[in-house]
């Protein structure tokens, strides 16, 4: 009966913590505010990716972009697209003015404007994506049967 009792504490601590990381997904405004996604300042032409760099983003989380979608998209691209400014074949195509991507998988995902030069001009941003095993819970893991 123990034995039941402990498996069920285990697997209670563990349903919890699973829930507890996905309660947590936030949407991330892109750099930070409004209208960053554009051809940044001289001085600052890696400002998105600077910025990017001091963020920590998790599997469940979402970028959010806020620009005049007459005048500008974001497209989703391989690494060798962003690396070269390809914008023929993107993995996806953001064209609202309000975009919201999904950060669904842990790794790298790379963007880039659609607008002709833009990305030329540093109008492009990489992420890194952490899983969830990085997401801190608060709950300690529970006591090998060893232990007991």
């Amino acid at each position: 009966m123990a034995c039941f009792q402990r498996a069920a504490v285990a697997c209670t601590l563990v349903l919890m913590s699973f829930f507890v990381g996905l309660s947590q997904a936030k949407d991330v405004l892109v750099g930070g505010k409004t209208d960053a996604w554009k051809i940044p300042s001289s001085e600052s032409s890696d400002s998105l990716n600077k910025w990017a760099e001091e963020a920590r983003f998790l599997v469940g989380d979402s970028l959010v972009w806020k620009y005049d979608g007459q005048k500008d998209s974001v497209l989703q691209v391989t690494k060798e697209s962003y690396a070269t400014c390809n914008t023929t074949n993107p993995i996806e195509e953001y064209k609202d003015g309000n975009t919201k991507v999904n950060l669904d998988r842990s790794g790298r995902f790379y963007f880039i404007s659609g607008a002709q030069g833009h990305c030329e001009k540093g109008q492009k941003l990489a992420v890194v994506v952490l899983s969830q095993k990085h997401r801190y819970t608060g709950i300690s893991p529970s006591p090998s049967p060893a232990e007991f």
